[in-house]
C-alpha cells in the first residue's frame, strides 16, 4: 500500500519551509517515526518522520527546494522490503566500522570523483562551513569523528582534528612552473586565498531581516551600568551542591537574572509594554525570551510565566530549551511570543556590547562575561567580581529614566539576592 508522507501543517506565521536534508534515498528501508528529512523554516528546523514501516519508493522534492503545508514529499510502500542492494548497503552503514572497512572506506573517499586529483580529499558531503575548512586546510573527513546530526562531520569537529594535531591530506601535484618569461609577480601573495559563495540559510536570512526591522522601526537607546555579583556566588557556593542534590541540576547565573528581570518587571511595567501601530500593549505576565547560540544562528525559545517560576524551575527550562537548539529539536510554539529578553554575550567572553530589541518586545537585558575588578567598598579597595550590564530600549515608549531605574531594580535585587527570596 502506498503512503503519503506530506508536509506538516505551518503554523499562520510560516508560510513555506526549505528541504535541508535527505536522511533517505529511495529503495532504502524505513522504520516508522524514523526521521526521512528535515526541513527548515524561518525560526526551525523541523524533522519529517515516516509514518510506516516499508520502503522509500519516491522522492517528490530535492534538497533546496521550498515546500507548503500538505504538498507530498515523498511515497513510501508500506511494508514491502529493501532491495538487496539498498538492504546490504543499509546494513553495512548501520555496522560499526572497522580498521580494514575504514581504510578502504577512505580510499573510495578520495579517489570517487572522477578525473579528480586523488591527493584532493573529497568534501562533497560536508555542509558549507565544514567544507571549506576542510578544503582550505585539506583534511580527509574520513579521519575526523563526526559529531554532527546523523554522525556528520561539522566545523567544529574539524577545527578541533587540526588542533588535536590531525594531519592534512597530502598535497595535490603543482601544476608545471611557467617559464620565468611568463612569470608574474604578485605582491602581498603568500600562498592560496580560497573564497566560498554560499546563500544565507533561511534562519539567518530571518535573523537580518528582523535585526534590520529593529534597526529601521525602533528609536533604540542603551544604558549601561554595573552590578558586583559577590553575594550571588557566595549563595551558589554555599547552596549549589544541595541544590544540585535536591533538583537534579547546578544552580546557575541566569536563573538569577531571570528572577530578578521578572521582578523588575512587574515593578516597571513600561519595560515589559510593547507597540502595536499607535497602540501601547502592557502585558500583565513576564514572558521572558533567552537567547541561545546554535550554529545555524541565534533562537529565543520563552520561558512563560517566569514570574511565577522557581530557581529550578528556570534553570530546567533553560538546559532543556539549549539541549532542544543544539539538536534540532526546538518547536515553533516554543519560540513564539515573549514580551522581554535575555541574552548573554559572556558566555563567550563579551565584556560590552549594545543588545538589539528583537521587535515586538521593547527591551532586551545584555549580560557580559565575569571579571574580577578592584572597587571601592565602604572606603577600601576590594577586588570583586564584576559583570556590566546593559537594557536596549524603544525610546518610543520607554524614557531614559524608567530604563535606568529598571537596570538599578536588577543590580539591587543581585547585589542583595535575599531580596528576590523575599520579593522585595
Amino acid at each position: 500500500m502506498s503512503i503519503e508522507v506530506k508536509v506538516p501543517v505551518l503554523p499562520e506565521s510560516v508560510s513555506d519551509a526549505t528541504i535541508a536534508a535527505w536522511h533517505k534515498k529511495p529503495g532504502e528501508a524505513v522504520r516508522r517515526d524514523e526521521n526521512l528529512l528535515d526541513l527548515e523554516t524561518d525560526k526551525v528546523v523541523l524533522e519529517v518522520p515516516a509514518p510506516v514501516d516499508g520502503v522509500l519508493k519516491e522522492i517528490r522534492f530535492d534538497v533546496g527546494s521550498t515546500v507548503t503545508s500538505a504538498q507530498v514529499l515523498a511515497i513510501i510502500e508500506e511494508g514491502a522490503a529493501a532491495s538487496g542492494a539498498a538492504a546490504g548497503q543499509s546494513r553495512a552503514e548501520d555496522a560499526p566500522p572497522t580498521k580494514a572497512t575504514a581504510a578502504s572506506a577512505g580510499a573510495a573517499f578520495v579517489g570517487a570523483a572522477s578525473g579528480r586529483d586523488q591527493n584532493q580529499p573529497d568534501t562533497s558531503a560536508l555542509p558549507p562551513g565544514a567544507r571549506f575548512t576542510a578544503e582550505s586546510n585539506r583534511i580527509d573527513p574520513a579521519n575526523v569523528t563526526g559529531t554532527g546530526r546523523g554522525n556528520q562531520v561539522t566545523k567544529e569537529d574539524l577545527v578541533n582534528f587540526m588542533r588535536s594535531g590531525g594531519a592534512p591530506a597530502p598535497a595535490a601535484k603543482a601544476p608545471a612552473s611557467p617559464s620565468p618569461e611568463s612569470r608574474v609577480p604578485s605582491p602581498g601573495a603568500s600562498g592560496p586565498r580560497p573564497e566560498e559563495r554560499v546563500p544565507m540559510t533561511r534562519m539567518r536570512a530571518k535573523i537580518a531581516e528582523r535585526l534590520m526591522q529593529s534597526k529601521n522601526s525602533i528609536a533604540m537607546l542603551t544604558s549601561f551600568n554595573e552590578i558586583n555579583l559577590a553575594q550571588v556566588a557566595a549563595m551558589r557556593k554555599q547552596h549549589g551542591e544541595a541544590f544540585e542534590k535536591a533538583n537534579g541540576v547546578k544552580l546557575g547565573f541566569m536563573s538569577f537574572f531571570v528572577k530578578a528581570a521578572a521582578n523588575a518587571l512587574a515593578r516597571h511595567p513600561v519595560v515589559n509594554a510593547s507597540v502595536d501601530g499607535n497602540d501601547v500593549i502592557y502585558h500583565g505576565y513576564a514572558d521572558i525570551s533567552v537567547a541561545v547560540s546554535t550554529d545555524k544562528g541565534l533562537v529565543t525559545p520563552v520561558l512563560r510565566n517566569a514570574q511565577s517560576m522557581g530557581f529550578a524551575e528556570i534553570e530546567k527550562a533553560i538546559i532543556g530549551y539549549a539541549k532542544a537548539a543544539r539538536e534540532g529539536g526546538l518547536k515553533l510554539e516554543d519560540l513564539q511570543g515573549g514580551t522581554f529578553t535575555i541574552t548573554n554575550g559572556g558566555t563567550f567572553g563579551s565584556l560590552f556590547s549594545t543588545p538589539i530589541v528583537n521587535p515586538p518586545q521593547s527591551a532586551i537585558l545584555g549580560m557580559h562575561t565575569i571579571k574580577e575588578r578592584a572597587i571601592v567598598e565602604n572606603g577600601q579597595v576590594i577586588a570583586a567580581p564584576m559583570m556590566y550590564v546593559a537594557i536596549s530600549y524603544d525610546h518610543r515608549i520607554i524614557d531614559g529614566k524608567d530604563a535606568v531605574l529598571f537596570l538599578v531594580d536588577i543590580k539591587n535585587q543581585l547585589e542583595n539576592p535575599q531580596r528576590m527570596l523575599l520579593g522585595l
